[in-house]
């Protein structure tokens, strides 16, 4: 690998991630860049878990879909374990599946029917919370190499960076969309009802209480119907 070049990729790469307009397309952009840029890899793919509900983001390939529905059928794996422990490594590297039946029964065999011959991975995080795994996946058994590892670590930093900065992004717009349709609520409320802007908010807060809706979409249904459901 030359680092110079792979240098120069990365910081291209940055620029390119905190250009996107969307957490959609940065993971999009992140796990094509895998593919691209780490020695090994066929195929990348973000597991996030909700719960114990396993959720693939991004995936390059039929491929990453099909081994984490398997390891949340089964419960285990690499992926799994990667993205459900904030207290174990953050970095992992399997080099070949085959000689992990012991460690995971239920996913290792059949991860190798899948066509998975080593996977690496790392943990995404924040300093406060943290987000999933970054997994990248090949073929062949011993593909990735220690300047593999290296070279994923160095994406996955780039990665965590622009994946909190667009979330961040994300939750502001809706911040804001949600106050501009609480506020066009209010003002039907305050026309149809001859209402205070208070006493206006005080009805859409009283309401989602009592029907245990949340205020949004009870704004929402308002601006629908020109009043409360």
């Amino acid at each position: 690998m030359d680092w110079g070049e792979f240098a120069q990729q990365m910081a291209s790469l940055a620029r390119d991630l905190l250009a996107r307009d969307s957490v959609d397309a940065t993971l999009a952009r992140i796990t094509a860049a895998a593919t691209e840029l780490v020695d090994g890899c066929d195929a990348a793919g973000i597991l996030v878990l909700r719960g114990r509900e396993v959720e693939t983001l991004a995936p390059t390939h039929q491929l990453v879909i099909d081994s984490d529905r398997l390891q949340g059928r089964a419960g285990q794996g690499p992926c799994f374990d990667a993205a459900s422990s904030s207290q174990g490594d953050r970095v992992f590297r399997i080099a070949d599946l085959t000689g992990e039946h012991q460690r995971w029964p239920a996913y290792a065999p059949k991860a190798r029917q899948l066509g998975i011959g080593s996977v690496m991975g790392f943990l995404l995080f924040t300093d406060d919370e943290d987000l999933g795994a970054l997994n990248l996946y090949s073929r062949k058994p011993g593909a990735f190499t220690e300047a593999s590892e290296l070279a994923g670590w160095l994406l996955a930093s780039h990665a965590t960076v622009a994946f909190s900065s667009a979330r961040t992004h994300a939750q502001m717009e809706q911040a804001v969309a949600t106050r501009h349709l609480i506020g066009e609520a209010m003002g039907i409320l305050m026309g149809s009802r001859h209402l205070t802007e208070e006493q206006a908010f005080d009805m859409l807060r009283r309401y989602s209480q009592r029907s245990n809706t949340k205020l949004r979409e009870v704004a929402r249904l308002i601006c629908e119907h020109g009043a409360l459901p």
